[in-house]
């Protein structure tokens, strides 16, 4: 039988739009961080190592799904190289310092995609009432 939590997280991912999917990622990274973080503070090596990985890999994620027919794609790929550099440093280094940086970076990237997808919903729900009048 399965958990009621994971059939709601299954679901969730099942039915969520791109934008959302994005922001779980951006999550996601954001737990593996934090737990990173946790890890290294506690010399709990082996496990940091591999919730840096995670974080690198949804980093390597945003990176190939990335549209190239817009500007901004290519200089999030510039962010992306340097938060995925920086985890590699911070993991050979076990530096937890590094980790804090990237978690900021990670958090101003969470935060304005959030806000980038509700001011899409505001345009969306002002532009529904205008095409309807235009029909």
């Amino acid at each position: 039988m399965q958990n009621p939590y994971d059939k709601y997280r299954n679901n969730a991912v099942f039915t969520a739009t791109k934008e959302e999917l994005t922001l779980m990622l951006y999550d996601g990274a954001l737990k593996f961080c934090n737990q990173a973080i946790v890890a290294l503070e506690n010399k709990e090596f082996e496990k940091a190592h591999g919730f840096i990985i995670r974080v690198e890999n949804i980093i390597r994620e945003f990176q190939i799904t990335l549209d190239r027919r817009y500007e901004i794609s290519a200089q999030l790929n510039t962010i992306y190289d340097y938060l995925y550099s920086r985890l590699v440093s911070a993991n050979l280094g076990k530096d937890v310092e590094i980790l804090f940086e990237v978690r900021g970076h990670l958090r101003e990237l969470r935060d304005t995609w959030k806000e980038a997808m509700k001011l899409a919903r505001q345009g969306q729900q002002t532009a529904a009432p205008a095409l309807a009048t235009t029909r």
